[in-house]
């Protein structure tokens, strides 16, 4: 990784960590986020996660409101997103236990 994408990846993370702070006192349910990222591609390849802990909630929340929220914190470090819609997917916990036995590892393979 060089020097540049350190310091992208950093500045990506703690926009991050602001969305997920935001969005666990906003959204019943939400868990956590995580983020995946080739830089030889970047930002087209930034693929960010939003986990609610069942799939009621999943169901219940609202996702373009989750979207805006990113992007809004991402934006805040001058990074734009080609399709949020496409870049920023749901899961679960609860579906994550019952398809891959709570492996988070094999399911986002």
């Amino acid at each position: 990784m060089r020097k540049t994408d350190k310091k992208t990846e950093n500045s990506l993370r703690q926009a991050l960590t602001e969305a997920c702070e935001a969005a666990l006192e906003k959204y019943e349910g939400f868990q956590w986020l995580t983020h995946f990222v080739n830089y030889s591609d970047f930002p087209a390849s930034l693929s960010i996660v939003c986990v609610y802990d069942t799939n009621a909630h999943l169901a219940k929340t609202d996702k373009e409101g989750m979207r805006a929220l990113i992007k809004e914190k991402l934006a805040s470090i001058e990074i734009k997103m080609k399709d949020c819609r496409q870049q920023i997917r749901f899961d679960t916990e609860e579906s994550c236990e019952n398809e891959n036995d709570g492996k988070w590892n094999e399911r986002f393979r």
